[in-house]
């Protein structure tokens, strides 16, 4: 395994239903100087009980568990203002939902499956302020955000428009006023380019912006991985290209 300088140690917690995959996450890390497995805990509800009580630099987030999903374990900690970086870990690829995680604030990807080097490589890249994605994802990305440049709040607001909730209804769940909930349906439904809001939901299920299970965040700036280098379409600097074992990975500054 290569060695990777560190200003500062990194507090690391890992969340996963699997406890092999948490004692081999911990093993690996472990093993690395400067970086620190404060936690490994099996389920969103248990990560957002830890996060209460102790400072996290990086949480390494199993996309698919039982009761409290990865992306809405992400929108609990957005709504925590938690400052903690997420890298999303998941054992299926190409997977919509690590698309979703990515719109919803995770910063990156790794599958459960990766090396001892890359996984020490995704925390200190994410831990600097970049992200470490796979090309695919950033494909992928990229191609959904011109359909939908969704804040958070109109994506929650479009998932329980698909539940059938009226705007009152919205209303008292987010504590807004149902004009304020109103408005923000019209801005979906212009934003959509659809005719009214049943339509709105349906667009976004067809899309994938939406799933019928899982609440979704806003999409992110586009970054695109073009051939033989990196074609930028956002404010952003720093990037790099770093070639793993057949799963190129983009690192954004």
């Amino acid at each position: 395994m290569g060695n990777f300088p560190l200003q500062a140690s990194i507090r690391i917690l890992i969340v996963d239903d699997q406890a092999v995959v948490r004692a081999g996450f911990s093993s690996v890390l472990r093993s690395q100087a400067g970086l620190i497995v404060v936690g490994a805990v099996p389920s969103g509800e248990d990560a957002l009980r830890f996060l209460a009580g102790c400072v996290v630099d990086v949480l390494l987030l199993d996309l698919h568990m039982p009761t409290m999903s990865g992306v809405e374990t992400l929108l609990m900690l957005q709504r925590l203002s938690c400052p903690s970086r997420v890298i999303i870990l998941s054992s299926f690829e190409p997977d919509e939902e690590i698309c979703r995680a990515i719109e919803t604030g995770a910063v990156g990807y790794l599958r459960k499956d990766t090396s001892c080097a890359e996984i020490v490589e995704a925390v200190c890249t994410v831990h600097s302020g970049r992200s470490y994605l796979p090309q695919w994802v950033v494909d992928r990305i990229s191609e959904r955000r011109p359909r939908s440049a969704l804040s958070p709040r109109e994506l929650e607001i479009l998932e329980m428009v698909s539940r059938g909730l009226t705007n009152k209804e919205i209303g008292r769940a987010i504590q807004v006023s149902h004009f304020t909930v109103r408005n923000h349906v019209r801005h979906i439904i212009e934003k959509l380019e659809v005719g009214d809001r049943t339509e709105a939901a349906t667009v976004a299920m067809r899309r994938g912006i939406l799933t019928a299970h899982d609440r979704v965040g806003a999409a992110v700036g586009g970054i695109v991985l073009a051939d033989g280098g990196v074609k930028r379409t956002g404010p952003v600097g720093g990037d790099r290209r770093m070639s793993g074992p057949n799963r190129p990975f983009l690192q954004v500054q």
